[in-house]
């Protein structure tokens, strides 16, 4: 059961993340999905997700994800990834920067029947939204 739940994380990367391909959202994420940490204004349900990748596709260009670590355990699937693009549209209300940026983050997905059902997140979105500028950027502790 692992090996399969770690392919349907893997085409939801490819297929969703990496290629902006909403449509294969409804093959891979369950009717009745639920988002547990979604960002602000993110509907937290599959139609919520589609949009979500809708817009991240339409503010940041040459988008490169990396999954550092992917885990699996009976129907929970983990990862560890980095997003990095460049900020070339409106994202959260903050006008494109033509900044390149990085985001980092963990995510567990739980799969059921084939599909994901429930999805958990944490990624550092304050030094995201340093580095596009729309807060101070914040010293490193003992500098």
């Amino acid at each position: 059961m692992s090996q399969e739940n770690r392919a349907i994380l893997d085409r939801l990367n490819e297929e969703v993340l990496r290629q902006g391909n909403v449509d294969a959202v409804d093959e891979l994420v369950a009717d009745n999905f639920a988002e547990h940490d979604p960002p602000p204004g993110m509907a937290a349900d599959r139609e919520g997700f589609k949009d979500f990748v809708r817009d991240i596709h339409q503010a940041f260009a040459d988008q490169l994800h990396t999954v550092h670590d992917q885990l699996a355990d009976g129907d929970r699937v983990v990862e560890r990834w980095t997003m990095t693009a460049t900020h070339a549209g409106e994202f959260m209300g903050i006008p494109a920067t033509g900044k390149r940026v990085t985001l980092t983050g963990i995510d567990i997905s739980r799969v059921e029947d084939g599909r994901i059902v429930e999805h958990w997140t944490q990624c550092d979105m304050l030094g995201f939204l340093a580095q596009l500028g729309a807060i101070p950027a914040q010293e490193a502790v003992g500098s």
